[in-house]
């Protein structure tokens, strides 16, 4: 039998934390290991109960962004997923900066978010479709014609800035794939490069990079 997806939620409001909680209940393939209000509370539950996943909001009493880092850089194998009602593009790049593998907004499906969360759980990263493709697009409108000239993208290869020209378009691996000719296992492979080699930690944050030149992590 697979092991239970072990989570922590951790949110200011208890309407909230029950409604999630009563979600999460409903799956067999979840565990809830706790709750908490605070960015304390967050970082006691990663440091007690050591959850896969730990979800919580960017407004907690004592900064969500904080707690993020300092859970992160403790136990790097804690995936923290935020969910919050801001969707402005400077509170999206800090949160995924600071080590964040999803950035969900606060009224998402039940559904949508059950999977999401196995999605994030198995490796990957999310930010919610709408919201980042709204981010792209105020980075392309605020990008200068010179911004994608940077030092961080010079050192890509040709192809790899071919697939990050299209990543920053909103494409998706598979769509990459289809209009490079390419395997979808052949994009994946490049990914990890790109991402290193932009500083970035996600493909959302490595898009934002490509066009704005700025990088999300806190120096």
């Amino acid at each position: 039998m697979a092991s239970k997806i072990r989570i922590a939620i951790v949110d200011d409001h208890p309407m909230l934390r029950r409604g999630v909680s009563l979600t999460l209940a409903e799956e067999a393939d979840f565990e809830l290991v706790g709750v908490g209000a605070s960015a304390e509370d967050a970082i006691r539950l990663a440091h007690d109960e050591h959850p896969d996943l730990i979800l919580l909001d960017i407004a907690l009493p004592g900064g969500g962004i904080e707690a993020t880092r300092e859970i992160v850089n403790a136990d790097p194998g804690i995936k923290v997923v935020v969910l919050s009602v801001r969707e402005d593009q400077a509170t999206v790049k800090a949160a995924l900066g600071a080590g964040a593998q999803g950035y969900l907004v606060k009224g998402v499906e039940g559904p949508e978010l059950i999977a999401t969360l196995r999605k994030i759980n198995s490796g990957q990263s999310y930010v919610a479709p709408d919201l980042a493709a709204r981010l792209l697009s105020e980075s392309k409108e605020t990008a200068s014609p010179d911004s994608l000239a940077t030092p961080q993208t010079a050192r890509l290869t040709a192809r790899e800035q071919e697939i990050v020209n299209l990543l920053s378009d909103g494409l998706s691996n598979q769509e990459i794939a289809e209009r490079l000719g390419l395997a979808e296992n052949t994009v994946k492979h490049y990914m990890m490069p790109i991402l290193q080699k932009l500083g970035a930690r996600n493909r959302t944050e490595a898009a934002i990079i490509a066009r704005t030149g700025n990088s999300a992590r806190k120096k």
